[in-house]
């Protein structure tokens, strides 16, 4: 039995798709309110913030994946992401199972420096001081060394269905319909993104890998690094839309967060944009050299055909 915990979200319907088609037909889904991915789940709902519900949940697993995430809301990242994670580790101890950990980027310098598994933590925002203090209890874990543990960590999204992030929201669904995107800060500067397909089937090849246990693995990207305007460009070519954009300066998005919760708390992640972003993930590309990564034309077909469909 291989068992998701947070089991509604983008990643987590991925990688039950993965987890069923590849390795595990035993699949158990887990949230607040559970729903069937493949015909042959099993759901068990559960609040990750009762350790009893948890560890009911995770009770018989050979396998536990957190992919659990909340709304971006400060406070209740600050009051419930970490208790939701130490339920689940603890749950897994319990029952001897194998821990895989889904991760951000937030707690990392929002500099220039190339981002390796070895990158420092340099939290600029609450939100990041709360993902690198799960984080540090991740790699407790690993240290405490009574169960197998490890890390997949991912840059900022893009991809089909509800995925949720700062791209998906700003160009592809605007160019989708018929909108000029938007781009954050500046237009000048690489990207890296990843195709949430892809996180989601290298979060499952590790978690089936014993070997991949014990370590931080930065999840595969594309070789390519587009500035937002060569993104934006191949996004209005795919979508049969104008290439024009508008660059939305960091003031004012700081000044549109005094009306609007949502653009608020993102704000502490703006840093990042003024800066080339290069996520480095050659450690799983050598290690899997046959994973295929989705490149970006292929990701924004995807995703278009998807809308037509």
């Amino acid at each position: 039995m291989q068992t998701i915990l947070g089991a509604n979200g983008q990643i987590a319907v991925e990688l039950a798709r993965e987890l069923n088609r590849e390795y595990a037909p035993d699949l158990r889904l887990v949230s607040r309110h559970p729903r069937k991915v493949n015909e042959t789940d099993a759901l068990a709902s559960a609040d990750l913030l009762d350790a009893g519900q948890t560890a009911a949940a995770v009770d018989g697993s050979e396998i536990v994946y957190f992919t659990a995430g909340l709304p971006a809301d400060t406070e209740l990242w600050e009051k419930q992401f970490p208790t939701m994670l130490g339920n689940a580790l603890d749950a897994a101890r319990a029952a001897g199972a194998r821990f895989a950990y889904f991760d951000n980027t937030y707690m990392y310098p929002q500099d220039d420096r190339v981002q390796t598994e070895d990158t420092p933590f340099a939290p600029l925002g609450r939100k990041g001081k709360v993902r690198a203090e799960m984080a540090s209890m991740v790699l407790a874990e690993i240290e405490r060394g009574e169960i197998p543990v490890l890390i997949g960590r991912a840059p900022e999204f893009y991809g089909p269905g509800k995925t949720q992030s700062i791209t998906n929201t700003l160009v592809i669904d605007n160019l989708k319909s018929g909108r000029k995107a938007r781009v954050p800060v500046r237009d000048d500067r690489l990207r890296t993104l990843i195709w949430t397909p892809d996180a989601s089937r290298a979060l499952a090849l590790l978690g089936n890998t014993p070997e991949a246990f014990g370590q931080t693995w930065h999840l595969p990207c594309c070789d390519e690094r587009p500035t937002y305007r060569e993104f934006v460009e191949l996004a209005a070519d795919v979508f049969g839309q104008e290439h024009g954009y508008t660059v939305v300066p960091r003031w004012a998005l700081s000044a549109a967060g005094l009306f609007s919760s949502q653009v608020r708390e993102l704000k502490e992640l703006l840093p990042r944009y003024a800066h080339d972003n290069r996520f480095d993930s050659s450690k799983f590309t050598a290690a899997f050299p046959e994973f295929e990564v989705t490149s970006y034309r292929r990701g924004l077909e995807f995703i278009r055909d998807e809308g037509a469909a």
